[in-house]
């Protein structure tokens, strides 16, 4: 338990609150009825939380390897902020990032000891409430003051309140302001829901508490919320009677002293107006009609970028795609080793090579789809840790036009399975089931070197321990690669199997492909077996049995 907050905490903090939104990114947006029901804002947060995490992820990997080089809290503080700001979506993605940018501000100086958050929090909600050109309460904003309120109490009983105490207050009052939400916006009530933005500062805050406390990652407080149920808006829905057509968002370079202008003629325009940010650089979100007056509003201030256009109704960009798609259906595999992404290039698929030390961000999993230039995609994960970076992404491409769906292999073998049954002429759904089928009818299994003592289901592992893993779960602790890796084969085929699929990682030998291969034909003869070189880095052999 922390009793002040340090860097390492704040990448901790933008961590567990990436996985929890990411978790409960589907029960946000289905929440979303306000300001627009255009059901994205679980998406347009975990967007906003993504990008600040890599932007202090970055700030930790500049100093791997040099000590002196260890980002500071101000450091990490401001990295998380500018990385929100930068990334901020939607009406309450913008939001955010203004408070965690009153956040970084607040506890920048001085030790962040309990005093220290207590003052943040209220900054932070002053802040959001100043960045809203017409406040609402029942929203996310109603959620942060009930937190910074809660925290002041805290401190007024103990001055000297401890760091952890601070965080779980400022929790717990955010859920109980979170579930009174429909009580103070009509809206909310009429759909019997609570507010999505401020649901998703809750998984927030929870978060924060967690880094603070210790908590298990993923444990009680970043995963719970006050839940209600609530339909999924549909596309005939999004456009509200009487309200604007269009929302723009766009990052700008303009002084101070151009802001109060453009908030007067933004606010003119249309509502929902947010700006974000200082130091000469901004976020502008509004709800138009006239989006092309919006922009040129930014024009006038500064200089706007990253524009982004969505027309409520068809929840599509409004902008032209100059890269159309060319081909009705594509498949999309991720992959670590240059030797799986030819095997998987030579099979048809666009490929996403990914940092074995940083998992692809939702980002750069659109990207990867938009490469393949189809308006049907079948995205292959090859690893269970990109579900809600998938998600995101998907929900990012289906407001261009781009049907994706996502089969979330945990292994390259499921991977390969599924793309050896792929069949672009089928319809696109039986083509997803086959792929799926064949995938989950594939067991996996990889081998990997423990890097130092650790429990395990198997028993306690040593470093430099080989360690056989079948379906994700340590099953096997050996010595040697070849005797491990039989061990875990015969496991494998003692439920039955016809074809053993083998990949070797990098810098493996050949041999030992050639002794498994061996011992597959002499204790199971009737099952064939196939070897690739697949070149990963991070694992000597990953080994499929369907």
């Amino acid at each position: 338990m922390l009793d002040t907050l340090d860097a390492p905490a704040v990448r901790t903090w933008c961590r567990l609150s990436l996985a929890a939104l990411g978790q409960a990114r589907e029960e946000i947006d289905a929440l979303n009825v306000y300001p627009v029901p255009d059901g994205d804002t679980g998406t347009n947060l975990y967007l906003t939380v993504e990008s600040a995490t890599e932007e202090v992820d970055g700030l930790f990997s500049a100093g791997e390897g040099v000590a002196a080089a260890a980002p500071s809290l101000p450091q990490a503080l401001r990295a998380m902020a500018h990385g929100a700001l930068l990334g901020a979506r939607g009406n309450s993605g913008v939001i955010l990032a203004q408070l965690l940018r009153g956040i970084a501000a607040a506890l920048g100086t001085g030790p962040a000891d309990g005093p220290a958050l207590c003052r943040a929090l209220r900054r932070a909600a002053d802040a959001g409430y100043e960045a809203v050109a017409e406040p609402v309460e029942g929203t996310v904003l109603t959620v942060a003051a009930a937190a910074a309120e809660a925290a002041e109490a805290v401190e007024r009983l103990d001055p000297r309140a401890a760091l952890a105490a601070v965080a779980e207050a400022a929790y717990e009052a955010s859920r109980s302001a979170l579930a009174r939400t429909p009580l103070q916006l009509e809206v909310l009530a009429r759909a019997g829901v609570v507010d999505a933005g401020g649901r998703g500062l809750v998984t927030v805050l929870g978060a924060l508490a967690d880094a603070i406390t210790g908590h298990t990652p993923m444990g009680p407080l970043a995963l719970a919320g006050t839940r209600a149920a609530a339909p999924v808006p549909s596309g005939e829905h999004l456009l509200v009677d009487g309200g604007p057509a269009y929302e723009v968002i766009y990052l700008l370079d303009a002084p101070d002293h151009a802001l109060p202008a453009l908030r007067q003629a933004l606010g003119a325009l249309g509502d929902s107006l947010v700006v974000v940010g200082g130091e000469g650089l901004w976020n502008v979100h509004v709800h138009v009609d006239d989006p092309g007056a919006a922009v040129e509003a930014g024009i006038e201030a500064g200089r706007p970028y990253r524009i982004r256009i969505t027309h409520f109704a068809s929840a599509a960009p409004a902008a032209a795609d100059d890269d159309a798609p060319a081909e009705p259906r594509g498949v999309v595999c991720v992959v670590h080793g240059e030797g799986l992404a030819r095997l998987c290039a030579d099979c048809g698929a666009t490929v996403l090579l990914a940092d074995p030390d940083r998992p692809p961000s939702s980002t750069e999993l659109a990207e990867a789809v938009r490469r393949a230039r189809a308006r049907e995609v079948v995205l292959l994960l090859n690893d269970g840790e990109l579900r809600a970076a998938a998600g995101a992404a998907a929900e990012q491409l289906r407001g261009e036009g781009v049907r994706v769906a996502v089969i979330p292999t945990r292994s390259p073998v499921q991977g390969l399975a599924a793309l050896a049954v792929h069949e672009p002429a089928r319809r696109f759904d039986e083509d997803v089931v086959t792929m799926t089928s064949a995938a989950g009818a594939t067991r996996y299994a990889e081998l990997a070197v423990a890097e130092g003592e650790s429990w395990t289901m198997a028993g306690v592992c040593q470093a430099g321990d080989v360690l056989g893993l079948i379906d994700g779960d340590v099953a096997v602790i050996g010595t040697e690669t070849a005797e491990t890796a039989g061990i875990v084969l015969d496991r494998m085929l003692a439920a039955g199997g016809e074809m053993v699929t083998l990949i070797l990682g990098e810098g493996v030998p050949d041999a030992l492909a050639d002794q498994l291969v061996a011992h597959v034909r002499r204790a199971h003869p009737v099952v064939d077996t196939l070897v690739y070189r697949g070149g990963q880095p991070m694992s000597p052999l990953l080994i499929g049995v369907e």
